[in-house]
């Protein structure tokens, strides 16, 4: 389905909901438009990105199979595919 088709998709299924549930689907979706304004990354997470690049090049990286043993042993309950 492309997306007029979509598009249109939901405009008869809101077309079809009364004024109560239309409001409640029009606050919904304006809280969903606001969300999708692009993320600024907070000086903690750019310099954690910064370090973990730094690792990267310096070489000390991990495998896949390295990165799940220790997640495995640090969080024991949880399931890792």
């Amino acid at each position: 389905m492309n997306t007029l088709e979509l598009k249109n998709k939901i405009i008869k299924q809101i077309d079809c909901l009364n004024e109560e549930d239309f409001e409640k689907v029009y606050n919904q979706l304006l809280e969903i438009l606001k969300s999708t304004n692009l993320y600024k990354l907070s000086n903690e997470e750019n310099e954690a990105i910064d370090s973990a690049l730094k690792v990267s090049e310096d070489g000390e990286t991990y495998s896949h199979n390295e990165v799940i043993s220790e997640a495995q042993n640090k969080f024991p309950n949880l399931k890792f595919k």
